[in-house]
């Protein structure tokens, strides 16, 4: 038998031996839709003129969607294409409906944000899609395509929220996308935040710049950067209108801008001052009068701050707010319009029909073509959830808080072919918790909101009872104003040594064992308590005070499945605790500042079901602008003492360079930290905060 024989059997052996074992349990497994079908928040939409059916919406955390029967069924058309999925706007050319050009990055920047990566573009109406520059323009609020030109196109970019930014500004395109050349830029703190055409004249925009900067614990909204622009050479050169006549004298925070379609001298501007409010033009920008100063239009001005005027109509011009506001009479009086959902962030108009519409708000997309009479549903899957929890049921029940929309509670497997909404239900607590279900019973489910609002709800009774640890409502305070503090996303979870315990996390870890009706602190403060993270946020032109921002909390909480009494604890201000007697005595285990950046999130601990040494932590640095992998574990229960030279590790990410493995944050022996120890009945002075 030759060597060549001998080679080929013993490949056809190797391959009837490996065609004999078994496929790893995950090879086969695919993702399935469960639902449920209640639409996520849409900052960016547009219909196609001349195709009355023919509607495109950009969800901020799901990519583009477009139907082809007015809103009645949506396609997803940009999974497999686009890398990230916050779509910021959405624009289709005039001249040709298959050139569709997408700017990633919602410019609607909440706490709970995710950046884009840059245009896209479609030359086949969404079909297929290629990456059309920008890669670094982070959020871009606003794309306007040439009426008459497809290859001609203007961005407006806001860039980097987090941290200073170059990429900010107003960018034109001449050869559709393959390269862009920035036309408008004011400082690294101040990007484009709107942008318009006249629609009689494209050589003529108006471009709004935004001053805005988001930390972990603060928003500021205005600044010297913020202003209203006017060019009128097709965005070659600028001029400054921000302070001509009738505009606000203080300062400047968001702004709006629309150009009538009726009248191309009307110009409105809602802008963010404490003089502000809706402002309009009747000579192209020259001069301004304020025409209404109702704070219902401009509450939440950094959040929202749209305007919209209506292409065939001159006196009639939309404001976009919790609520979706409409004046027939120059702006003097606005009148609500009921939509599917609150909190409204762009409209598209119809140039040639005003009754066809199409609006994005928090949940959703919605057609109308009558007005705002009526509206199409909002049964899109791009609903967005922070947590997922499950029950002990059989089949398992999945739990999950929608933002901007109620908590559900949804099975995995119906008993008929589908899942459907007769199946799915809210358990209380609101948008943004954490949610348990009661081990013993999953009728009871405690779940969580922003302001510390904790509830307990039986879904045989249907009756939700708040069991928060301090019964107050923080609205409006900034974080020192509170008792106890705890994040927009606090921990709620039952022990897995005992059902009866409920733990829950302010600064301070909270234990119950009467489900909720009272609660013991079974740890101090374990966070860094410093006072200048904890003031008012949305400053300096409008306070902002919703929870978002509240800072120096526990963010994550594992109790060990192996070990009773060993429980990991780890904050948004970037400190890690261990208790192992229940939460009498806690060692601080915080990495190292050679190690681990200061001030990190801790988002995410597991602790191992295998060994009750080991555990596993997940920290964030995208709110300071580091957009790095922070993973780390120990093997020795995070003591330095030990003999592992290492308390708590990094690892890499397999994706990671080397220099960003030699970085401040890579693997480095861990120092032991200045305090390892606390009581929590030692003196506050001695705490390590």
């Amino acid at each position: 038998m030759t060597r060549r024989m001998l080679l080929t059997l013993s490949l056809v052996l190797a391959a009837a031996v490996s065609a004999q074992e078994p496929a790893p349990a995950w090879k086969n497994l695919k993702y399935r839709s469960i639902g449920p079908y209640r639409g996520g928040r849409v900052t960016a939409v547009t219909g196609v003129p001349g195709q009355p059916n023919v509607f495109y919406y950009g969800a901020t955390g799901g990519g583009v969607w477009k139907t082809g029967d007015a809103g009645r069924t949506w396609l997803a058309v940009s999974d497999g294409f686009f890398r990230t999925g916050s779509v910021g706007s959405i624009a289709v050319a005039p001249s040709d409906p298959n050139t569709v050009y997408v700017g990633m990055g919602e410019g609607c920047i909440r706490g709970n944000v995710s950046h884009g990566d840059g245009v896209w573009k479609s030359a086949d109406a969404g079909r297929t899609w290629k990456h059309a520059g920008l890669p670094l323009s982070r959020h871009i609020p606003r794309v306007r395509v040439h009426p008459k030109n497809p290859d001609i196109a203007w961005a407006a970019v806001l860039g980097a929220i987090f941290n200073p930014s170059e990429e900010r500004g107003v960018y034109k395109t001449t050869d559709g996308g393959k390269s862009w050349r920035k036309v408008l830029y004011r400082n690294d703190r101040a990007g484009a935040v709107d942008l318009v055409l006249d629609p009689s004249n494209p050589n003529v925009l108006y471009a709004a710049l935004w001053d805005v900067k988001r930390t972990p614990w603060s928003l500021e909204s205005g600044g010297p950067g913020s202003g209203l622009f006017k060019s009128a050479d097709g965005g070659e050169t600028w001029t400054e209108i921000t302070r001509n006549t009738g505009l606000p004298k203080g300062m400047i925070g968001r702004i709006g801008v629309s150009v009538s379609g009726a009248n191309p001298d009307r110009v409105w501007a809602q802008i963010e001052a404490e003089d502000g409010g809706l402002f309009r033009s009747d000579d192209a920008g020259k001069s301004w009068r304020r025409v209404n100063d109702n704070r219902n239009l401009r509450q939440r001005a950094w959040y929202y701050t749209h305007i919209h005027a209506d292409p065939q109509n001159p006196d009639r011009v939309y404001a976009q707010n919790v609520q979706f506001w409409r004046s027939d009479d120059g702006g003097a009086t606005f009148r609500p319009i009921p939509t599917p959902h609150s909190d409204n962030h762009d409209l598209w108009i119809d140039p040639a029909d005003n009754n066809r519409l199409i609006n994005g708000d928090d949940g959703g997309a919605s057609v109308s073509t009558d007005g705002g009479r009526t509206w199409t549903s909002q049964d899109q899957p791009t609903a967005q959830f922070y947590r997922v929890a499950l029950d002990r049921d059989f089949p398992y029940n999945i739990y999950g808080a929608q933002q901007d929309n109620t908590t559900v509670r949804i099975p995995s497997r119906s008993p008929g072919a589908f899942i459907t909404r007769e199946h799915w239900w809210p358990v209380g607590g609101g948008e943004s918790g954490w949610i348990a279900p009661s081990p013993k019973d999953s009728n009871i489910v405690f779940a969580g909101s922003y302001g510390g609002y904790l509830t307990r709800y039986d879904h045989r009774t249907r009756q939700t009872r708040a069991v928060n640890v301090w019964p107050d409502n923080p609205m409006g305070y900034g974080a020192d104003g509170m008792k106890y503090r705890f994040q927009w996303n606090f921990p709620i979870l039952f022990s897995l040594h005992d059902p009866t315990v409920l733990y829950t996390a302010g600064n301070i870890l909270f234990k119950s064992t009467n489900e909720g009706q009272s609660w013991e602190a079974i740890s101090p403060d374990l966070t860094r308590n410093d006072p200048s993270k904890l003031g008012p946020s949305g400053g300096p032109i409008t306070k902002d005070n919703t929870g978002v921002e509240y800072y120096c909390t526990i963010f994550a909480v594992a109790e060990s499945p192996l070990a009773r009494g060993l429980i990991w604890a780890g904050t948004d201000d970037g400190l890690v605790w261990v208790t192992e007697d229940g939460g009498k005595n806690w060692r601080n285990v915080t990495p190292p500042a050679s190690q681990m950046p200061e001030w990190i999130q801790i988002n995410s601990i597991e602790a191992s079901p295998h060994d009750p040494k080991k555990a596993y932590f997940a920290a964030t640095m995208y709110k300071h602008g580091d957009f790095r992998p922070y993973l780390y574990r120990t093997a020795d229960g995070a003591r330095p003492g030990s003999r592992s030279p290492r308390a708590f590790r990094r690892t890499p990410s397999p994706a990671s360079s080397a220099k960003t493995r030699t970085s401040p944050g890579s693997c480095m022996p861990a120092r032991k930290p200045a305090c390892t120890s606390l009581s929590t009945t030692a003196p506050r002075g001695n705490r390590c905060n």
